[in-house]
């Protein structure tokens, strides 16, 4: 009887553990909307601004690219209401949010010091370098390979870019964030789906 009562317990309490772990990942996942938005909008100022300055040498076009406080602004309000929701905290989740965070501070540093310096023409190449690594550290944080293949992209392009006309590369920022968060985004979509 005693066995039998010691089974049931642990046999709970697995049960117990792989709902957490499901419970965790489901969070995390968070449907790949912040993957797909952040995507999606810097593919559009990319396309946006290199037509504007190759076929229109319009240079007032890169102002496009205010378009991203309005999705930082989103992104804030989007992580407090999700904050608000959730009954868990992971462990995962949290060293994930700081990865991001040190993506944050060191793309605001390389934009300001390149301004600084006035050396436009590598803000590109450091942005794709930049972009692969919160993107390949995501990846193996919620063991999701397609955001490690897409920070591996981001580095390739990262390196491709120097070869490439200053006019082109924000192009190849395009590539990335299609390979890097569009493509995963909607990966992580439709597994957060398939697990729900």
């Amino acid at each position: 009887m005693e066995a039998e009562e010691k089974f049931m317990t642990e046999t709970e309490s697995l049960q117990l553990i792989t709902s957490m772990i499901n419970k965790a990942k489901n969070n995390f996942s968070e449907r790949g909307l912040l993957y797909l938005i952040w995507g999606w909008v810097i593919l559009f100022c990319c396309i946006i601004d290199f037509s504007g300055i190759y076929f229109f040498k319009y240079e007032p076009i890169h102002f496009v690219w205010l378009l991203l406080y309005v999705i930082l602004i989103f992104q804030i309000f989007y992580i407090r209401k999700q904050k608000k929701v959730r009954t868990t905290k992971t462990y995962t989740g949290e060293i994930n949010a700081f990865v991001w965070i040190t993506f944050t501070i060191c793309l605001v540093l390389v934009i300001f010091i390149c301004n600084i310096f006035k050396q436009y023409q590598l803000i590109d190449p450091l942005l794709l370098m930049l972009y692969g690594m919160p993107t390949f550290l995501s990846g193996i944080i919620i063991k999701f390979k397609p955001l490690v293949i897409g920070g591996i992209c981001c580095w390739a392009l990262a390196v491709v870019s120097p070869f490439i006309n200053v006019e082109f590369q924000v192009l190849l920022l395009g590539c990335a964030v299609i390979a890097a968060w569009i493509i995963p985004g909607y990966l992580l979509k439709q597994r957060f789906k398939n697990e729900n």
